[in-house]
């Protein structure tokens, strides 16, 4: 059943502001919620009780009970009592930008490491709002069955969660080795190893089909890829490389998600390159190429060589093309993975650079060899 839900944006003056809502109806759309309402207002800072003040409030009350709503979305992160407060004043559910894509990432994991990511994300949310299911948080009571160490409901809840996340914890570092052995043996072979990047929806699963073939979910939705799926593509004279298609970017990442999907990310941080895929036809391209970097950085991998691919180019009316630097090296690609206009000058730009790679490596291993001076 689809849910009717209003959004709400408060404006604190960043430049952003629509674009980050048409964002929030992308997301809700997404989450399977159908977008009924969007309700703003201008604010310099957060109401600290109830994030948009009460006068706000009793308008987006109107509004749910006018439009017969199911639940409000904000565009912000609220604290656990907002929430609280909120939901107590509007009477339905009320959830932030961070739970909406925890809901999106729960519905999209298909692989066993991905549906361990969610779940570990989620319970450390889950964790800061505990208190909102319980509202009888005396003393259990002593009685027949009911005799115990004396912990209130809450207590024994977030020791349960508490022991929960650390076994996903375990788990994910057991796959983590796992990965890490299959990664070696990657190496031990000197496979060129490339992975998509990007803002979410700038068409990365599109353009890992058009280069490999390899059918991979791919939709008009924020996050449609969760799960890492790699091919190895022959690119004629650079031999075999590995492409990598991983999860999307998006401004202001919950950190639990980050930190919850680095095992899907490491196909990122070990990658030799780096494809960054840009939605071509957005207005707001400059700030998404700046939010992907910026999880670069915090994730490690802000030391890859990037090559920027701007897609979607039948939409923004542009030709296909490559841009190289002073040096001549290419830098820029410009193509349509829908049509496929430019997807081979892409393969042209990896093979060259995994040639490039390759020169290197022999150049280094010729520099250790006469190096390794033996004494008999």
């Amino acid at each position: 059943m689809i849910s009717r839900a209003a959004l709400v944006g408060v404006d604190f003056g960043k430049e952003d502001f629509d674009s980050g809502l048409e964002e929030l109806d992308l997301l809700s759309r997404s989450a399977g919620a159908e977008s009924v309402v969007t309700i703003t207002c201008k604010r310099s800072s957060p109401d600290a009780a109830l994030f948009i003040g009460s006068g706000k409030v009793s308008e987006v009350a109107d509004v749910v009970l006018d439009e017969k709503l199911d639940i409000v979305i904000f565009n912000h992160a609220l604290s656990p009592a907002q929430q609280r407060n909120l939901e107590r004043h509007l009477k339905v559910r009320v959830i932030d930008r961070t739970s909406l894509i925890l809901d999106i990432f729960a519905q999209r994991a298909k692989s066993h490491v991905g549906k361990v990511q969610v779940e570990l994300a989620q319970l450390q949310h889950l964790a800061t709002r505990l208190i909102r299911g319980w509202t009888h948080l005396e003393r259990q009571k002593g009685g027949i069955g009911l005799r115990g160490p004396g912990e209130t409901q809450l207590e024994t809840d977030r020791r349960l969660l508490g022991e929960r996340v650390k076994m996903l914890k375990s788990k994910l570092d057991k796959l983590h080795k796992q990965r890490e052995t299959q990664r070696r043996s990657r190496d031990r072979n000197s496979v060129f190893s490339v992975s998509l990047v990007g803002y979410t929806n700038a068409g990365k699963s599109t353009l890992f089909n058009a280069l490999t073939k390899a059918g991979a979910y791919a939709a008009d939705q924020l996050f449609a890829t969760l799960d890492t799926t790699s091919r190895r593509l022959y690119l004629g004279n650079a031999g075999n490389v590995v492409i990598s298609d991983t999860v999307g970017f998006i401004k202001d990442l919950p950190h639990q998600l980050v930190d919850a999907f680095r095992a899907t990310l490491e196909e990122t941080i070990y990658a030799d390159l780096l494809i960054h895929v840009v939605d071509a036809n957005s207005a707001v391209r400059n700030d998404q190429i700046e939010q992907v970097n910026l999880v670069l950085k915090e994730i490690g991998a802000d030391h890859i060589p990037q090559l920027l691919v701007w897609n979607k180019i039948d939409l923004a009316d542009l030709k296909p093309g490559v841009e190289t630097d002073e040096y001549d090296k290419i830098n820029r690609v410009f193509l349509s993975a829908r049509t496929g206009g430019g997807v081979d000058l892409l393969r042209d730009a990896i093979a060259s650079f995994a040639i490039a790679n390759a020169e290197l490596l022999t150049q280094e291993a010729h520099v250790s060899d006469k190096n390794d001076v033996r004494f008999i």
